[in-house]
């Protein structure tokens, strides 16, 4: 690692966010540890959580810098908490690492060598692979495609090649793992805490962008990601009730007639198959639960934590 590096490294916060995250949080800051973070320079905000995580967590480390929300504020807004108090310690750059995620040992400092070798780069995230372990890919950068959930993973869950791995600039990289110049919060502020949870990491790439800054993929920079989050991941119902409400807020924000139409055309319409596909797959909830958050966020309704509760809706 050179001086350079070491010097941005020396300056780079990691903010956790944490909702009944269970014992993925202490393989998640190990592994920021291994990456030379020392603990006064990571912040852990709990969202409440009521499976003894945070608990887990601050009698192991006391030393780390620590926030305890009484309740599920969702992940914007715990992530902004998080880079708050970060920057008011004199961050260079912020970290946003799941919980359910782990760097590789060079992760961090090859993420720093990119901000360090072009100050036009605002955000950078490595090559995200799915699970401990294997070389498949989660996600190698995101793209924009305004169809299905209006973007994807580039190379999700496919086999790890030398053209996934190539450094490139890319419309966002995952929140699971970013990191994000201070400039950047400076210029554009914070994650849209409005969103709770989904589209607020690609949101903050394109207001960057906006402002002149790049995102960039860094296929030398690992990590990994079990995936699951605190919703469940996959078709969970939870996960794409917030996706589809989110992606029509995302278009309140971004959209024009062609990309209303693709939505309608890709997202919208195809979910009356998926629900009754879904019954021979077990996965008609999560469809219909996508149907549902498209729905209310088009009458103008936002993901309360209130409604995620197991039993809020028949769906979960």
């Amino acid at each position: 690692m050179s001086a350079r590096e070491s010097a941005l490294v020396a300056r780079t916060f990691v903010v956790v966010v944490n909702y009944d995250g269970g014992e993925g949080n202490l393989a998640c800051l190990e592994s920021v540890f291994a990456s030379g973070v020392p603990a006064g320079r990571v912040v852990f905000v709990d969202n409440a959580s009521s499976d003894g995580s945070r608990e887990a967590v601050h009698a192991r480390w006391p030393e780390l810098v620590t926030i305890d929300n009484d309740r599920n504020l969702g992940f914007g807004a715990a992530a902004n908490q998080g880079v708050d108090a970060a920057c008011a310690r004199g961050a260079g750059a912020v970290l946003l690492l799941n919980n359910d995620a782990t760097l590789e040992p060079d992760c961090l400092a090859r993420l720093c060598a990119c901000l360090d070798d072009d100050p036009t780069i605002g955000v950078c995230g490595p090559l995200v692979l799915l699970g401990r372990d294997g070389e498949r890919v989660w996600a190698a950068g995101g793209r924009m495609t305004w169809r299905q959930n209006l973007s994807e993973l580039v190379g999700h869950r496919r086999p790890c090649t030398d053209e996934l791995r190539q450094d490139r600039d890319v419309d966002y990289v995952p929140g699971c793992a970013m990191l994000v110049r201070r400039e950047v919060f400076d210029a554009v502020g914070a994650l849209d805490a409005a969103l709770f949870a989904y589209h607020e990491d690609v949101d903050l790439c394109l207001r960057a962008r906006e402002a002149g800054l790049r995102t960039r993929f860094v296929g030398g920079a690992v990590a990994r990601h079990d995936a699951h989050g605190a919703t469940g991941g996959g078709y969970n119902p939870r996960r794409k009730y917030m996706m589809g409400m989110n992606a029509v807020w995302f278009l309140r924000r971004y959209g024009s007639p062609m990309r209303w139409l693709g939505f309608a055309l890709f997202d919208v319409a195809p979910v009356p198959l998926l629900v009754v596909l879904g019954l021979f797959t077990g996965r008609w909830r999560g469809a219909l639960a996508k149907g549902l958050g498209q729905w209310h966020g088009l009458r103008g309704r936002r993901v309360r934590a209130e409604y995620l509760r197991p039993g809020a809706s028949r769906l979960w």
